[in-house]
């Protein structure tokens, strides 16, 4: 069984002093060695932010590409060897803005991959400009008379036909561990969106200002299949804030509707290059 040092990485981390993303990531190697997962067997995606890094500062397969790019990736990874645990890492930039249509994409197939996504409500990387998920009206230096309406990326996954969605919130690290554990087991998509104070740029949801709004789902009656009731829950943002898992439902997984993957793992099938040759003889 893997231990914290298995996954514990000796490089300096260069995320601000209480940044949320500490707990994140201490949460994440808590669900790995629960799960008794080995680092060889876990790939980590990640695109370009600070988030993005998180799979620097800890032990595994790694794959750091492009702002927004994540989910492409890692779905061919999947596809190729669908025995690894795919997890992917973004920020809410380049998982609801430039990477939203990958998303949309990923969570209607029902990739079995687990995307974390790391929601600061703000750019933290490039120095504090409003991102997708920023709150109307929240001044940064690209929005100085105040940001736009926000996207809603529960609302969105829900419409998209996502087969697992949670939220968790980096105050609450076991909880959060919880979810993680949740959303890697759960044969088919997950997003977990992840409430995540910037101490550096974003100074309205700091900790104490979501310690005051969380609330746990599992700690009430609540039916994880009623996507009508999870669609409300999606809604609610200000003084009340839902954390948990927001709806599951099981459906087939997009590998599982792959012929060349019945056989075995497809990275370990042999390549018949006469098959290649009868192909290419009908563009003739």
């Amino acid at each position: 069984m893997p231990t914290e040092k298995d996954y514990a990485e000796s490089i300096p981390i260069a995320w601000c002093p209480g940044c949320g993303n500490f707990a994140i990531i201490k949460a994440l190697r808590k669900t790995l060695i629960e799960l008794d997962i080995e680092p060889n067997q876990v790939l980590f995606v990640s695109g370009i932010g600070q988030a993005p890094k998180l799979p620097h500062y800890t032990k595994g397969n790694v794959f750091n590409g492009l702002h927004g790019r994540t989910l492409p990736v890692a779905t061919g990874a999947k596809i190729v060897n669908h025995k690894l645990v795919v997890i992917c890492i973004d920020g809410d930039g380049g998982a609801y803005g430039e990477g939203i249509g990958h998303l949309l994409a990923a969570m209607r197939r029902n990739i079995d991959i687990t995307y974390m996504v790391h929601n600061n409500q703000v750019y933290g990387l490039t120095k504090g400009q409003a991102s997708p998920t920023s709150d109307m009206g929240f001044v940064t230096r690209t929005t100085p008379q105040g940001a736009i309406q926000s996207l809603n990326p529960l609302a969105l996954a829900l419409a998209s036909d996502v087969s697992f969605l949670a939220r968790g919130f980096a105050g609450e690290i076991e909880h959060l561990a919880t979810l993680l554990k949740m959303g890697i087991e759960h044969q088919g998509f997950s997003l977990i969106d992840i409430l995540q104070p910037c101490v550096s740029f974003n100074y309205k949801n700091t900790y104490q200002w979501y310690r005051e709004r969380v609330y746990k789902l599992e700690d009430q009656t609540y039916d994880l299949s009623d996507k009508l009731n999870a669609f409300k829950k999606a809604q609610e943002w200000g003084d009340r804030i839902p954390i948990g898992v927001i709806y599951k439902e099981e459906r087939q997984v997009y590998e599982k509707q792959l012929p060349a993957l019945k056989k075995m793992i497809l990275a370990r099938q042999k390549i018949d290059p006469l098959l290649f040759e009868t192909l290419l003889d009908e563009f003739i």
